[in-house]
């Protein structure tokens, strides 16, 4: 199987390598030459607990070089989905799996704007990653990823993302219909992300500090309510306790928008407590809690020249 990774951050290096693991024929292709280079010279290296591993995965700027992959999986930034999905698109033939397991709601959406929509995957995973340096990542969070397709039926596509995924040794299950998955995860994110981004804190310390417990409890009720409206069935106190004890798991891992806060970087805001609010405007759910982070992170990114102004 030829597996192409799109986007050689935490998460596109963590699957790379246990991709290229397993045996299968995989490539990471990246828009950014010196991290490419660092890749082809010294390999993936990916830290979990005291240990290091070091796998030699070929990198490429160059997707025409690649030629048709079996599987193609995004795992950039939302907001480079578009262009990263142009760009894929000597690598995808008719019978391609194009897949998202990215953060946030729509990602889907905007690979069905450039592939068939039958050919296109949509998942999400809970597995953690951290960019300590340029081909050096973090993996300090193990957890399922699930998967189901865009559109229809058919399980196909589903199914060999997911061989893929357990032949690297990590948890995988397809689910149908998936953006119910989606919605739980969306729910996660928006209860944590902008909370521990803004206060500066890690998993273990927003669940461990009370009001901040509070708050996430809270953001996350609120968010269940928003999906509760679109027809997800999602139980509220489910999520909640679900969200705490992942916290608590992951202790000092610190989520990826404090880590763009702290690179100074472009966040996801707008696909993840962003959605939440555009769903919540649809269904005429209120979403106060969410409008108000968006209205937070979309100033702490104005204010650095990041993302577009509201």
């Amino acid at each position: 199987m030829k597996v192409a990774v799109v986007g050689a951050g935490a998460m596109g290096s963590i699957f790379g390598a246990r991709f290229k693991d397993a045996g299968l024929d995989t490539i990471l292709v990246d828009v950014a030459q010196p991290l490419v280079d660092k890749i082809n010279a010294d390999g993936v290296t990916i830290v979990r607990g005291g240990e290091e591993t070091v796998t030699r995965v070929p990198a490429t700027t160059d997707p025409p070089s690649v030629g048709v992959a079996d599987v193609v999986v995004f795992f950039v930034k939302c907001y480079h989905t578009a262009a990263a999905a142009q760009g894929a698109r000597p690598m995808v033939g008719p019978d391609t799996v194009v897949a998202s397991l990215q953060n946030g709601w729509g990602n889907g959406d905007v690979l069905a704007e450039v592939y068939e929509p039958a050919q296109i995957v949509v998942g999400v995973t809970y597995n953690s990653g951290t960019v300590l340096g340029l081909g050096k990542v973090a993996h300090p969070g193990v957890g399922p990823t699930y998967m189901g397709p865009f559109e229809g039926d058919s399980l196909d596509g589903a199914e060999r993302l997911a061989q893929a995924i357990t032949a690297g040794g990590l948890e995988a299950q397809v689910v149908t219909p998936i953006r119910p998955e989606i919605w739980k995860k969306l729910i996660l994110n928006a209860a944590t992300l902008p909370t521990a981004a803004l206060a500066g804190m890690n998993a273990g310390a927003l669940t461990e500090h009370a009001p901040m417990h509070e708050l996430v409890s809270e953001t996350a009720r609120e968010a269940v309510a928003v999906a509760r409206a679109l027809a997800y069935d999602i139980d509220e106190q489910e999520r909640v306790d679900y969200i705490h004890q992942l916290l608590e798991r992951a202790g000092p891992t610190r989520g990826s928008m404090l880590q763009d806060f702290e690179a100074g970087r472009q966040t996801e805001i707008d696909v993840i407590n962003g959605a939440v609010v555009r769903a919540a405007e649809e269904t005429g759910t209120p979403a106060p809690l969410n409008r108000a982070f968006v209205a937070l992170v979309k100033g702490w990114e104005s204010m650095r020249g990041l993302g577009q102004p509201e």
